[in-house]
């Protein structure tokens, strides 16, 4: 059998070696190209690091605070701590947040934003009052949530006061104190609003019984806190009824009464 021919050696040889190389020339302009590029890439990065940390461009020089209504902006900046003067990229926005809730109980959401290029935003959301407690000669004022979160000395307007009975015996293991000012709470939120504007005070003598006192001495027996929007619209509908009543009562809201016209 006759061997591989000329062409057919010169053909295999090809296949050995693999594909033609380029010039070195070449090569050595590619890989230069490369180092520059790493070289630029590297240069922009450290650039980068030296303005947002290094440089004064980019410090925190301003905190801007909104949305207080009880609160002054001053209590809202000293407690929030910011480091004035740092990079603003290192400022902590999650501890700023941390340290507020827990400094001031009257604060219900905070978010802390960086406001480039010098400021840190606050953004305050303070807790409602929707009933007062009283304590001596102050007054503790409790939100939506059954949170009692701040005493003052002056009773807020159109806030009506809880009266609560202190639970005895079987009730009190039941019903403690702290889940009857949640019923309370409950209920005064139920209330149709026009009828809030006028409640004086929430009296809790025990867990199904609620009531309300109005001005011009109108009375509301409301029971538990159950069916609450249904007592709401019986509630309207009765004194809508019946004008002149004083008493209401619509802790059966299916059998509602009304007295005392």
């Amino acid at each position: 059998m006759a061997g591989p021919s000329t062409a057919e050696r010169g053909e295999r040889q090809k296949l050995e070696s693999g594909p033609p190389r380029p010039p070195l020339g070449g090569r050595i302009r590619r890989l230069r190209r490369l180092i520059i590029l790493l070289f630029a890439v590297v240069l922009a990065g450290a650039a980068a690091v030296w303005v947002l940390y290094g440089s004064s461009w980019l410090r925190t020089e301003q905190v801007s605070v909104s949305g207080t209504r009880v609160l002054t902006p001053a209590q809202v900046r000293q407690a929030a701590g910011v480091p004035v003067g740092s990079p603003l990229v290192s400022v902590d926005t999650d501890a700023i947040e941390a340290r507020l809730l827990g400094e001031l109980p009257r604060i219900d959401s905070v978010e802390a934003v960086r406001s480039w290029p010098h400021g840190i935003a606050l953004r305050v959301t303070e807790r409602t009052p929707v009933l007062i407690i009283g304590k001596g000669a102050k007054f503790v004022e409790v939100d939506a949530g059954g949170v009692r979160f701040a005493t003052v000395s002056e009773a807020p307007k159109g806030v009506p006061l809880l009266e609560l009975a202190a639970p005895k015996g079987v009730s009190a293991r039941r019903f403690p104190a702290d889940r009857l000012v949640r019923e309370a709470v409950r209920i005064a939120g139920d209330v149709p609003e026009e009828v809030a504007r006028d409640a004086r005070t929430v009296k809790v003598r025990s867990y199904d019984a609620v009531s309300l006192e109005l001005g011009g001495g109108r009375t509301v027996e409301w029971g538990s806190a159950e069916q609450g929007r249904a007592k709401a619209r019986t509630l309207l509908a009765l004194m809508k009824a019946d004008p002149g009543a004083r008493h209401f009562d619509v802790s059966a809201p299916s059998a509602p009464a009304s007295s005392g016209s």
